[in-house]
């Protein structure tokens, strides 16, 4: 079983989504204080991302957000969290949400959201990143995206061990175990990386 300290969640900011990914992104930061497993976030003040780090501080658990310097200036970051890590840039976010993290669960979210797990996917075909990567589809939200994965591979636009660079949850608990049965990406996978 992985050692799970440190879970990064990426997830929407939007705050006009259905209840049931409120619900979910709540019973995820719950959970991930219960097992005493830190959440890390894009520091995000509204949306799925405060609803996570609510829940997570709520429960007694810690949360460490990681924000550019110019959201700050605009004051969208949670200001109660345990930790606050500024940066420069958003490529230097998403380096050191990735590096201080033992495994990524993406909550629904639009392109940012899209866009971050398509990155760390990309970085585990590549070997830049080994940890696990869990997509918590819920109500099938990631169908369609999981679908043009598949298509990926069965026209060989990826190899067919990349298949399981991630893997897919119904439930937040379904996620967060998953974190600790996935195995940790092979080294080795770097030479498979191009066709």
């Amino acid at each position: 079983m992985n050692d799970i300290k440190n879970v990064c969640v990426y997830s929407a900011s939007s705050t006009k989504i259905a209840k049931a990914y409120f619900d979910v992104a709540g019973e995820l930061g719950r959970l991930l204080a219960e097992k005493k497993i830190n959440l890390i976030n894009g520091a995000g003040c509204i949306g799925l991302m405060a609803a996570t780090s609510d829940a997570a501080l709520a429960a007694g658990g810690t949360v460490t957000g990681v924000i550019p310097h110019f959201m700050v200036e605009q004051g969208w970051h949670h200001t109660g969290l345990t930790r606050l890590v500024e940066t420069e840039t958003m490529h230097e976010r998403k380096r050191l949400m990735a590096d201080l993290s033992d495994g990524v669960i993406a909550l629904p979210g639009g392109c940012g959201t899209l866009e971050e797990l398509l990155e760390i996917i990309t970085w585990k075909q590549l070997g830049l990143y080994l940890n696990p990567v869990i997509i918590l589809n819920t109500n099938g939200f990631y169908d369609s995206l999981l679908d043009m994965l598949q298509r990926a591979v069965d026209e060989n636009f990826m190899r067919k061990e990349h298949g399981a660079i991630w893997k897919v949850a119904s439930t937040a608990e379904e996620a967060i175990n998953l974190l600790y049965t996935t195995p940790v990406w092979n080294k080795e996978i770097r030479k498979f990386a191009a066709i």
